[in-house]
């Protein structure tokens, strides 16, 4: 049932979080925000209907992939789990919006408040009801699909959290890196350079160790939308995560390692990276729309331990070229999280924020500001470009005046022909931090460069700026409502 709570819709069995991927499904589903699709393999033809589907309009709705031939009945995959502002708003817990940029403006508003909580732990969950060990261990029991025609192999990690505990400080970090089947008890794993799982790695390798590291294969979304996006070093994701659920985490600690693993996972893998111990990994599709890294020899990691629940459901993010299956919801967590981040480091007068899924929620991201003072949109830009949730992979920062929609590309782009000089207000910043899946990569330093685009009026001519051509909003809602029967019947309504 729904109740309308000051002209937003919020579900009333949401105000508790769920529990797990499951309650969210049913939230979800309730909703009227998923599909179930039946017999589709594993072999492309689940990569492909998620293209399709996703390519079909805008927020499609999440796929619950059931009766994949060749696997046991009740065994599952959800691919865009999060990827539609109501889905979005149900795993964050927020007032279902009318608009995406609802969705930035309430998390903007939870990070004002928002403390982590940091996870409670326990000695049974639904991650134990099976437990396979060492021989007994067959990752390709799970219906893990090739996503595209290209790809180096089978991957069961991508919307995944991979968890591994730093040796110098013990903070356990959760990130989202691709994990492709080598065969049924090895998987190799991907980690972009810069990345703290990246770090974590390098720092038990430097030592001569091997490094633990679980992946957890279908849990909480809220867990992968934590996991995808980058938090401060240091900030445990299960509680920067609690913190938006407002209630901790149960976790329980693994058999070898005693690493933290989500009580109420689906499926998480248990073993060890060894520096020397490597495999080609790749090709993959990934979220730029290219194959941009070409295959590698990465880390091998021996699984020793598989924890699944009864009829386990794999979590699916199939990147591709834009839009993917989880590129909104990438989209709207970044934007919120630049907005907080500049706000932080004390730039006033922020209106709005979107990042662009033609982008791969990363390339192009738009500030909307009310101007205040001389400089203020380039501070803006510079600070947009350089933030933590803006920085890795970036590519273009536009800064429009606040009456400019900043989730609007025509929007967008007239500010940028009409108020932007090519010559004095787009600014370049080199050697900027990027990753092998940049297709325009620096090779030899790894690095890429960025414009900011400054598309707002200049200040000093903020008083004579030529008028826009428009009607005021209140002669337009005067004007719509003396014809709302017509204009309704033209779709304009």
């Amino acid at each position: 049932m729904l109740e309308k709570t000051q002209g937003s819709q919020r579900f009333n069995d949401y105000e508790r979080p769920h529990a797990d991927l499951r309650e969210f499904i049913a939230r979800a589903e309730r909703a009227g925000e998923v599909v179930s699709i039946k017999g589709a393999d594993w072999k492309l033809e689940m990569g492909t209907l998620a293209e399709i589907v996703n390519h079909a309009r805008a927020e499609p709705p999440a796929i619950l992939f059931d009766d994949v031939p060749g696997y046991a009945k009740g065994m599952r995959l959800l691919s865009g789990a999060t990827n539609s502002s109501k889905r979005l708003a149900i795993a964050l817990g927020l007032p279902v919006p009318d608009h995406p940029l609802d969705v930035v403006r309430a998390y903007r508003e939870r990070m004002k408040r928002h403390r982590p909580i940091a996870p409670t732990t326990v000695t049974k969950g639904p991650v134990l009801e099976n437990v396979d060990r060492d021989g007994k261990v067959d990752v390709l029991k799970f219906p893990v699909p090739l996503l595209h025609e290209h790809d180096g192999g089978r991957y069961i990690g991508t919307d995944d959290l991979v968890i591994m505990r730093d040796p110098d400080a013990d903070w356990v970090n959760g990130g989202t890196y691709r994990a492709m089947v080598q065969d049924k008890n090895h998987v190799s794993l991907w980690i972009s350079p810069g990345k703290h799982g990246r770090q974590i790695r390098e720092k038990y390798f430097r030592a001569g160790k091997p490094c633990p590291v679980l992946i957890s294969c279908g849990h909480d979304p809220l867990l992968f939308l934590a996991g995808g996006n980058e938090l401060k070093f240091g900030l445990c994701e299960y509680d920067y995560a609690g913190g938006h659920r407002g209630e901790p985490y149960e976790i329980v600690l693994s058999e070898l390692y005693g690493l933290p693993m989500p009580a109420h996972a689906e499926i998480v893998l248990e073993g060890e990276m060894i520096e020397n111990v490597k495999a080609r990994e790749g090709p993959f599709g990934e979220f730029t729309g290219y194959y941009a890294s070409s295959p590698s020899q990465q880390p091998l990691i021996e699984v020793k331990r598989v924890y699944y629940r009864d009829d386990p459901i794999l979590g699916i993010a199939s990147p591709m070229r834009p839009p993917s299956d989880f590129s909104f919801s990438k989209c709207v967590m970044k934007a919120g999280m630049i907005w907080d981040e500049v706000e932080r480091a004390g730039l006033s007068g922020v209106t709005g924020v979107w990042v662009h899924e033609f982008g791969g929620a990363r390339m192009f991201n738009v500030l909307a500001i009310k101007q205040a003072y001389p400089g203020h949109a380039r501070q803006a830009g510079l600070l947009a470009a350089g933030c933590q949730s803006g920085s890795y992979l970036g590519r273009f920062v536009v800064v429009v005046d606040e009456d400019v929609d900043p989730s609007d590309l025509f929007d967008v782009m007239w500010a940028i022909c009409t108020r932007c000089d090519p010559a004095s207000d787009i600014e370049f910043v080199r050697r900027a931090w990027s990753g092998p899946l940049d297709p325009l990569l620096d090779a030899a330093s790894s690095t890429n460069s960025r414009a900011i685009i400054d598309a707002c009026r200049p200040y000093e001519r903020l008083a004579d700026f030529p008028m826009v051509a428009r009607a005021s909003p209140e002669l337009r809602q005067k004007v719509k409502e003396k014809f709302a029967d017509l204009l309704a019947t033209i779709g304009c309504g």
